[in-house]
C-alpha cells in the first residue's frame, strides 16, 4: 500500500467528523464509522480531510453516509449500534452436544479428536444427556439450537433420539423455540434413522471436500468411498425434503468444506461439486489448529495468502454462476455482507465482537463436562482444560455464564479493547476467536496482526469491499440477495409453556 498522506503536511481536523477508521482499497480510501456506516473517498479527498478541508461535494458525500456529527441523528446512530449488538442480550443460543467421540472415518484435519469405533466408553449416556438438556433449557435465550456432534453422532444414535424426545417433552414447561441440527459424515445413515430425523425436523449438516478423489483422500472410510456415501445421502435427504413439500432453496443438506493445501488448486472444481449436489451455499472454511489438524500441520497447512487466492478465485466463479442463473452463495461473504450492507448481525459466533464463547454458545462433552466453546472442548482432548467451565451434575446456569473464564474470553474478544483491532477499518464487522489465539500464540489475547484468523478475515473483507467499490450492478444485486434472511420455520419447534 502506498502512503496515503504526507507526514510533512499539517494535520487539521475539520472538527465535524464522527470517529472513523480508514484503509486503502483499489486506489480509493474506505472510511468506516463506529456505527458501521462506510463510504469510499478518493485519495485526494482523504488528503483534504487530513488537512481539515471539506469541499461541498465531499461534505454531501460524508453527510449522506452519516460521517458528519452536526448532521448525524444520534437516536438513529444509537439504535443502529444497539441493533448490531442485540445478540448480547440473548444468552447461549447454540448448545453443542458431543454424543460420542467414536467415528468410522479418519480425516486428515480432524478437529474432534476422534476415537475408534470400539470405544463405547466415549458415548454419552442417556442419563448424562438428560442432565445436559435440563441445563440447556435454563438458558435465558428464548430460542435454542441443540447441535449433535462427535465423533460421528450416528454412532450413538439411541442417545440422539433420546435427547430429541426428552427435550421436546421437557420444553412443554419452558415454551422455548427449539431447533435440532446434526453434523454427520452420513456414512452410518440408513432409511430408519433418516425417517426419525425427518419426523423430528432435525436439520442435517455434512462435509464435502470437493470431487471424490480429493474428498476420499482427506476423509478416509476403510473399504469404501466416503464421498459416495455422503453424495448418496445428500441427494436422498434433499429428495425427501422435496417430497415433504419444502422449498428446495431453503431446505437442503448444509455441507461444509475444510480447505486443505490439496484443495487450493481446485476452486472451480470444488464449487461445481457443490452445485451438482444442489447445494445453495458453500462455506469455504480455512483450517483450524485443533484436534488432529495440529498433528498433520506440515502436510495440510498453507500460507493464508494462498487461502486468499483460493477464496477469491472460488467466489469470482460463484458470482459468474449466479450471473448465469445458478443461485449459490458463499457463507463467509454472506455473513460479512449482511453486516456491511444491512446493519444486521447474523450472530455467527466465530465472527462477532465479543465472541460467542460462553455467552452465545456452550459445548457439552460426552461425559457431561461443559466448555465455553467447541474449540475449548477440542483442546481438552489434547490434555488442556483451560476452557472447562463445570459439569452438568453440579453446575448452576448463572455460575457457568458468569464464570471467570467466560468473562476473560469476553474481554479478549472485544475488538474495541484490543490494540490491533480498535483502530482497524473492519472493526464494525469483524470478530476474533480467543481460543485460536490461545492455541497458536499462547494467550487468549494474542497478537491479532500476526494471527491467521486476522489474515483471513481482513483478506475476505478487502475482497468484498473491492467488489463494492467497483460497483458492478449484477454483482451488487447478487450481494444484496446474499444478505436476505428467510426463516426456515420448518426446523423451529415451539411448545407452549404449561
Amino acid at each position: 500500500m502506498t502512503r496515503l498522506i504526507d507526514a510533512s503536511l499539517p494535520a487539521k481536523s475539520p472538527g465535524r467528523l464522527v470517529p472513523l477508521r480508514f484503509r486503502e482499497i483499489d486506489g480509493s480510501v474506505l472510511l468506516t464509522s463506529t456505527f458501521g456506516d462506510w463510504v469510499f473517498v478518493s485519495r485526494e479527498e482523504f488528503r483534504s480531510l487530513y488537512q481539515g478541508v471539506v469541499t461541498p461535494e465531499l461534505e454531501r458525500k460524508l453527510a449522506d453516509h452519516s460521517f458528519l456529527r452536526d448532521q448525524l441523528d444520534p437516536e438513529r446512530a444509537a439504535e443502529a449500534l444497539a441493533q448490531r449488538k442485540r445478540f448480547l442480550g440473548y444468552g447461549p443460543i447454540l448448545h453443542m452436544l458431543v454424543v460420542t467421540l467414536r467415528c468410522n472415518q479418519t480425516c486428515v484435519y480432524c478437529h474432534a479428536s476422534r476415537a475408534d469405533m470400539d470405544r463405547v466408553d466415549t458415548d454419552m449416556t442417556p442419563a448424562t444427556a438428560e442432565k445436559c438438556v435440563d441445563f440447556i433449557l435454563r438458558s435465558t435465550s428464548p430460542r435454542l439450537t441443540i447441535e449433535f456432534q462427535g465423533g460421528e453422532p450416528l454412532a450413538n444414535f439411541e442417545t440422539v433420539k433420546h435427547v430429541i424426545d426428552y427435550a421436546l417433552e421437557r420444553n412443554r414447561a419452558y415454551g422455548k423455540e427449539l431447533e435440532f441440527t446434526m453434523v454427520s459424515n452420513l456414512s452410518l445413515m440408513d432409511d430408519e434413522k433418516l425417517e426419525f430425523l425427518l419426523s423430528r425436523k432435525v436439520q442435517i449438516c455434512t462435509s464435502i471436500d470437493g470431487p471424490a478423489r480429493l474428498h476420499d483422500k482427506q476423509r478416509i472410510l476403510v473399504g469404501e468411498s466416503s464421498h459416495a456415501k455422503a453424495v448418496h445421502w445428500i441427494r436422498r435427504i434433499n429428495e425427501r425434503y422435496a417430497e415433504l413439500g419444502l422449498d428446495p432453496v431453503l431446505y437442503h443438506v448444509e455441507a461444509l468444506l475444510t480447505t486443505t493445501r490439496a484443495a487450493l488448486e481446485h476452486p472451480k472444481e470444488i464449487v461445481d461439486t457443490y452445485v451438482d449436489l444442489g447445494c445453495r451455499a458453500i462455506f469455504l472454511r480455512p483450517l483450524d489448529p485443533f484436534g488432529f489438524a495440529n498433528k498433520t500441520y506440515k502436510a495440510i497447512e498453507y500460507e493464508r495468502r494462498r487461502y486468499r487466492e483460493f477464496y477469491e478465485a472460488a467466489v469470482d466463479y460463484i458470482l459468474e454462476l449466479n450471473k448465469q442463473g445458478t443461485q449459490v452463495l458463499e457463507r463467509f461473504a454472506s455473513i460479512l455482507l449482511t453486516k456491511i450492507l444491512t446493519g444486521e448481525d447474523p450472530n455467527f459466533l466465530d465472527l462477532r465482537s465479543p465472541s460467542g464463547a460462553g455467552v452465545g454458545g456452550l459445548a457439552y462433552n460426552y461425559d457431561g463436562s461443559i466448555y465455553a466453546s467447541d474449540e475449548g472442548r477440542m483442546l481438552r482432548e489434547t490434555g488442556d482444560e483451560a476452557f472447562l467451565l463445570g459439569h452438568v451434575d453440579t453446575a448452576k446456569y448463572r455460575d457457568i455464564v458468569t464464570h471467570e473464564t467466560v468473562r476473560s474470553l469476553l474481554v479478549a474478544s472485544n475488538l474495541d479493547a484490543l490494540p490491533d483491532c480498535v483502530n482497524c477499518t473492519y472493526n464494525p464487522y469483524c470478530g476474533v476467536k480467543p481460543e485460536h489465539s490461545y492455541a497458536t500464540q499462547g494467550s487468549i489475547h494474542g497478537r491479532t496482526r500476526e494471527s491467521q484468523i486476522c489474515a483471513v478475515h481482513k483478506g475476505i473483507q478487502d475482497y468484498l469491499f473491492k467488489k463494492l467499490k467497483q460497483g458492478d450492478p449484477a454483482e451488487l444485486e447478487i450481494f444484496r440477495r446474499w444478505t436476505t434472511v428467510r426463516e426456515r420455520s420448518h426446523f423451529v419447534q415451539t411448545s407452549s409453556a404449561s
